[in-house]
This record gives C-alpha cells, structure tokens and sequence, in this order.
C-alpha cells in the first residue's frame, strides 16, 4: 500500500523562538487583543509599583495625537548599568528579555503587582515603537525600540538637575496585534482614578492630546468615601458603607461594603490585588464573601432573627452587596498573564479572618444598624425558598425521570446548585466522594459525546448521552426556555490531556449550538483540573501546565528550599486524583479554576463561523487547508 511522503521530524525540526518573539507569535497569550488598555497597565503598574515602594509620589499619563501613550513617574528609574552576568544594561533585559525583571525577589519591592517578568517586554513588543527615558544617578539616558528591536542603543543624552530621578516610556501599539488599536480611554481613566485612591500619597494625572482633557487624582480618604461615590443617590446600608484597613506581616486589606435594597441594581464590585485590578475577582473575592456571611450568621444567631428552619446562603449575603476590595499581598499569583483573577489559596482565609472578625465588631456594637441589614438579607433568602418551592413543586409534577447515573445535590434552589460533567465513570467516582452534596451534582459520561455541531434536535436526543444531559439541567435542547434549569453552574470537568480536551470541545460544541441561551447566560464553565502537584516537606503546591510548573518550582527555590527535596506528581487523569485533592484543586469554590463560556452578541457570528471550520464535516477541506498552513505552530501534548 503506498503511504504519503513524510517530512523529517529529528533535531532540526524542533524550534527555538527567540526574545520576543513568542509574544508575536501568539499575542492573546500574553495580553487583550481587543484592544492596547493591557499594555497601558503593564506600564502604568511598574510606576505604581515604584509607589507601593515608597518611592514615587507623582505618574503623568499622556494619550497624545498618534495614539501612543506615555507614562511618566518620579520613582528611582530603571536600572541602566550593565547587568553582572549578562553584559548588557539592564533596561535592554526589561524591555526586551521575557522574564526580567526585579519583582521575583522581595528585596526590590514588598508588594508589586508584577511576578511572571513579561510585563513591559511584551509592550515592546506587540508596539510600533517604545521609548524609555531614565533620570538618575544626575544623567539622562535614552533608549528606543523599533518592533521590539532596537533602533536606538542606550545612551546618554544629558545631565540632570540634582535629585531629579525617574522614568518616562512611551508606546505606540502595533495595530496588526489588536482588534482595535485604539484605547478604551474610559476605561483606563476609571483605572488610573482608582489607582490614585488606592495609594495613599500618590498624585495621578491624565492629559488626552486627542480631546485636549486633563484630569487629576490623588487620594482623598479611605475606600468608604470612593464606594459612597460610586454609589451616589443610592440609599446603602451602612450610610457610611462598612471599611476598614488592617496591616499585618502576611499583607494588607482594605475594604468598603455597603447594601443597596433597591431590587434590580447593578451592583458595584471591584477588587484589586497590589493595585492590579481583579475583575474576575479570586481567592481574595472569594474570603471577603466568606468573611461578610460568617458574620452576618453569627449576629442573626446571637439576637434570634432567623425564623425557623432558613438557612442563609452566600447568594443572600452577596445579592445586594456592593464593595471594593484592596489586598496588598506577597509573590501574588494569576490565573494568566492578563492578572485578572488571583489565585493564591491562602488569601482567602487571610481576608476572611479579618473581614469576619471586624464586621461581627461592626454590627454588635450597631445593633439597629445591624438588624436593618440582616433584615435584608433574610428578605432575599425568603424569596429564595419560595422560589425554590416553586421549582421544586414544578420537577415533582412535570419533570422527567433523572438519569439513573446522576448523583444530584440535596439544595432544591437552582441558584445554588452547580452540575460537573465528568469524563468517565473513574473520574465520576472520584468527584462524587470530593463534592459538596448539598450543592454540587455529578454526571458521569462514557467516553466521547456525538459530534453535534451539524446535526439536529432529534438526531443529537437519539444518543443516551446527550439525552442525559438534557434531563439533567432541566432544559430542552435547542430552547430559550431556561425556567426549568436546576443548576446555576454547569461544568465540564475532563482530564488535562489531548482526549480531555477533545471530549471538552465537543461538549462545548454542543452547549454552544443546542443550549446557546445557556452559553449567552454564563451558565456554562470549564473546570481546570492541575497537570501536577508539588511536595517538599509541609509545603504543597499544584501547577496547571509546565509554565505554572516552572513558576512553583521558582518560588521553592526562593524559599530556601532545595532542588532534590522536591517532589513532582503529574496526573494522568482526574481518576489518579484522591477525593481530598480533586476537591481542593477543582471543586472547592474558594480555590478552584473555572472558566466561563461567554458568547455576546457581536462576536456570536465569529464565533459560530471558527466552530463550523472546527467542528463541521463540510469544511474538511477548509480545516486541512487550516491545518497545513498552521501546523507548525502546534505544541506536542505528552
């Protein structure tokens, strides 16, 4: 039988990608591709970086008429010297060497928002030009990249006056490398604004060339007076919002909370970690959560509020609840490069703790103050068991039989509840015994699901599998009729190799054409189970991929401790997985990953037409053609 001709594969096929280029590569890796607001950050938080360290007071931010931005500081100035051991300055390294930088050891900065070393390397380059000038040491030096290159050798160009220091860089986004390569200025002045309340003592200035606005900020209080801003002709709970700032050696919280009644609000909820804001929240999200229902249970028990046989749930807690969270933590650590999720595990019981503890204080010693927000609280948990009898009463009546396979939860409130699709009946096992009961339910599934992307209603029910999970959340498939979902959270939960992620992307497939209002609701979510656990003597650790690998192997490095005392375990499979670190790792809402699946509708046609050249055995062609053109750009999966 004659076979194709193959081409090579020995040493020389491997490649090594230089400097920057991975950033240009794969851009969306690294940074939004929507458009350059990340790159501003990147560089807007090495000078607030400088702030946190108590050495500079002042950033200038200018959008001029090109569109390139400029960030100015009065703090030390990047280091221009030559570098010990690789003889070039330094500045050359942070502008165009991944992974330099001087954040991976605390001698440089107790707090900082940067850890994975990438930040103004990936400016340079994902821009058409970067600038850096640098005033220290009574000299001005100069250095400039073309595409990442440079254009421009460090030198110096002028003496300075004396004790003038700090660093100016300006960047002009390279537009192939973005939707848009124009700045969302609303957004980056909402950043900058909070960035200046957040610091105590730091001045923040804005100018848009383009609009010939200026704007000015600098810290005027605590975060009570920023959060009663934001909610300006709202009637709160507390008048004053509930705030606090606590310092200890482990890091530093501040918070203001404060409860609209009025129904339908959207609620006001930002959270930073080193001044990095954390839109998806984290761990530090996750403990003042924590912390708020922990006290508002100890103080409705201890004045008798609850009538009987009424729980309260996080969601009562959490429904009317606005706040800005600031945690000011050592070695922060991301879920990904854009840092918008924190990760690390401890945080959250570092920030419940105090949370708890002071908002117990809060509400005993303003009892009345205190009855009116519980008032509201078991308001809301009211509706929820009403609501949850209703839905209840409806399955009882109407509902088809469960799958037989199904371990579902005892809570009768879809809102709470949450369903993990799992691949396998090893790993169904395993998940079952991890899970919480009383609001997480486990579906396990043999094998692959039918490729469902081109095929209809009738056909997609016809297989035991997907009818399963039809039965299951309670909606029929291919219906924008959600009233019958039974669980908030629907996960898919597959093992971290090449079949899991080929059983995840057909079930994405399937949500996305068959239960799109689903998907469109941010019903769905992909769980991220770890590729490895870390042991070295009591210090454990789990790493998703070999670049989280590599990082948790740095920070026990850095600990002092050594290279053979550690022990590496890769997972195979969530079956390999005991019950105890599956729950810790992918099922415990305070330390687990989950991804949500969005779909908003201006993007719903892009993203219709990728999984049609994915999915679809009508563009075969077009998928081999896809295929041959960027399969060199595939990474091997072990």
């Amino acid at each position: 039988m004659a076979t194709k001709a193959q081409k090579v594969y020995d040493g020389s096929s491997i490649e090594v990608l230089e400097g920057l280029e991975p950033v240009r590569r794969r851009p969306g890796m690294y940074t939004d591709t929507q458009n350059p607001n990340h790159l501003a950050a990147e560089v807007i938080d090495n000078s607030v970086d400088e702030a946190l360290g108590g050495y500079a007071t002042r950033i200038e931010v200018t959008l001029h008429k090109d569109n390139s931005l400029e960030v100015e500081d009065n703090g030390r100035g990047m280091p221009v010297d030559l570098h010990p051991t690789e003889k070039i300055p330094a500045i050359e390294l942070i502008f165009g060497r991944l992974h330099a930088g001087g954040k991976f050891s605390a001698d440089n900065y107790a707090f900082s928002g940067g850890l994975h070393g990438v930040g103004v390397s990936v400016v340079n380059a994902l821009s058409q030009e970067t600038e850096a000038i640098v005033t220290r040491d009574g000299a001005v030096w100069q250095i400039v990249f073309e595409d990442g290159e440079i254009s421009s050798p460090l030198k110096k160009i002028s003496d300075a006056p004396k004790n003038r220091h700090g660093t100016s860089v300006r960047f002009k986004p390279n537009p192939k490398y973005f939707d848009s390569s124009d700045f969302n200025v609303r957004a980056l002045i909402h950043l900058l604004k909070a960035k200046a309340v957040l610091c105590e003592g730091l001045t923040v200035t804005f100018k848009n060339e383009i609009t010939d606005e200026f704007f000015t900020w600098n810290h005027e209080g605590n975060l009570g007076g920023y959060l009663t801003g934001l909610l300006e002709g709202e009637e709160i709970l507390p008048p004053n919002t509930f705030n606090g700032l606590v310092k200890e050696d482990e890091g530093e919280v501040e918070w203001a909370v404060a409860w609209v009644s009025k129904k339908g609000f959207e609620r006001i909820q930002e959270s930073y970690v080193n001044l990095i804001p954390t839109p998806e929240g984290g761990t530090h999200v996750n403990g003042l959560r924590a912390g708020l229902l922990a006290a508002v249970r100890e103080f409705c028990d201890l004045h008798s509020l609850l009538p009987k046989n009424l729980k309260l749930m996080p969601d009562d807690v959490w429904a009317h609840c606005s706040f800005t969270l600031s945690v000011k933590i050592r070695d922060p650590q991301f879920a990904g490069q854009t840092k918008e999720k924190l990760s690390n595990r401890q945080c959250a019981s570092f920030v419940e703790r105090i949370v708890k503890d002071r908002l117990s204080l809060f509400l005993n010693a303003n009892a009345a103050l205190g009855k009116q927000i519980a008032a509201l609280i078991i308001e809301r948990a009211k509706d929820r068991e009403a609501q949850a009898k209703v839905v209840e009463r409806k399955k009882a009546v109407r509902g088809p039989q469960l799958p037989g396979k199904l371990v579902d939860c005892t809570s009768n409130d879809p809102a709470q509840c949450e369903l993990f699709i799992v691949e396998g009946d090893s790993a169904g096992g395993s998940a079952r015994q991890a899970r919480e009961s009383s609001f997480q339910a486990i579906l396990p599934l043999r094998g692959k699901i039918l490729n469902t992307w081109e095929v209809s209603a009738h056909t997609a029910l016809a297989s035991e599998e997907i009818r399963a999970i039809s039965v299951a959340i309670g909606c029929e498939i291919d219906s924008d009729n959600l009233e019958g979902l039974r669980y908030n959270k629907i996960c898919i939960l597959a093992d971290a190799d090449s079949d899991g992620l080929h059983i995840g992307t057909l079930l994405c497939a399937l949500f996305v054409k068959h239960f799109t209002k689903l998907v469109e609701e941010g019903h769905v979510y992909v769980a991220c189970p770890p590729l490895y656990r870390l042991d070295a003597g009591k210090e454990k650790e789990y790493a998703l991929d070999d670049d989280e690998l590599a990082l948790k192997q740095k920070q026990f490095l850095k600990k002092g401790i050594k290279p053979e005392s550690i022990k590496i375990q890769r997972f195979k499979g969530l079956g390999e997985m005991n019950p105890e670190q599956l729950r810790e790792t992918t099922l415990a809402p305070k330390s687990r990953k989950l991804l949500q699946l969005t779909l908003a509708e201006d993007n719903k046609d892009v993203t219709f037409s990728l999984m049609s050249l994915l999915m679809s055995k009508k563009r075969a062609s077009d998928r081999r053609a896809w295929l041959e053109k960027n399969g060199d750009k595939a990474e091997l999966l072990d």
